[in-house]
């Protein structure tokens, strides 16, 4: 394993609270994989045997409806993880992983890792800190489809990839716009209103890019109880 991959591998939620000797030993038995753009990591109903830590790119584990729709579930990029709960389980994944775009994959047998929770329980401590920051993912994921309105999930989502917390910013959106609406629970329709929308706060998109011209005015509108239009 390269040393920037290891440093990566290393800095995630999965591993970081652990110290340079355990992740050794967990790495040891690591696999790294490049993965192409659209390729299946696994799908849902395999066998999860294994645990994903992204590299570089990005992942969407994603469900099919009994309609044939997609659903996606979350989406992944680099010192993120992924599979943890149900690998150590012995279970099936209960969803698809695909690469977004062009991935490189740390991926660590999940047997491996009990082995190693036997000799440092630490680790299991690890593992549920990743667990429970994937559940409360999932929450506030939730909380945002019912609480707030389709242009506050597009902006909170653009605060969340912007690397400037003040002023003006330019943010690259990282996946085509039909994966950025299902990862938001919107059609694609939705999202090219909710864009137009925001231009009224500041957001200009061009291409594959949202300049915006005040990031706190947009984290104050994101913020905004919806309910507040009902008493203008």
């Amino acid at each position: 394993m390269l040393l920037q991959d290891r440093r990566i591998a290393q800095s995630s939620l999965l591993l970081s609270g652990l110290g340079a000797g355990v992740t050794d030993d967990i790495l040891a038995g690591a696999q790294v994989q490049d993965t192409a753009r659209a390729s299946t990591i696994f799908l849902q109903g395999d066998p999860a045997r294994r645990i994903f830590i992204v590299l570089d790119g990005w992942v969407k584990l994603y469900r099919m409806t009994p309609a044939g729709t997609e659903a996606v579930v979350g989406v992944f990029t680099r010192g993120h993880s992924f599979g943890e709960a149900v690998a150590f389980r012995g279970d099936l994944y209960p969803v698809s992983a695909e690469a977004v775009t062009a991935c490189r994959l740390v991926s660590i047998d999940a047997g491996h890792i009990l082995g190693q929770i036997q000799k440092t329980p630490e680790i299991a401590v690890s593992i549920l800190a990743a667990t429970f920051t994937h559940l409360h993912a999932l929450v506030q994921q939730v909380e945002g489809l019912k609480a707030r309105t389709g242009p506050q999930r597009v902006a909170e989502f653009l605060l969340e990839l912007a690397d400037c917390q003040s002023g003006t910013c330019t943010v690259q959106l990282p996946y085509d716009k039909v994966l950025i609406a299902g990862r938001l629970g919107m059609k694609p329709e939705s999202l090219s209103r909710a864009f137009a929308k925001l231009r009224e706060h500041g957001v200009t998109i061009r291409n594959n890019s949202a300049e915006i011209t005040d990031m706190t005015a947009l984290a104050a509108f994101v913020a905004e109880d919806p309910a507040n239009a009902w008493t203008r």
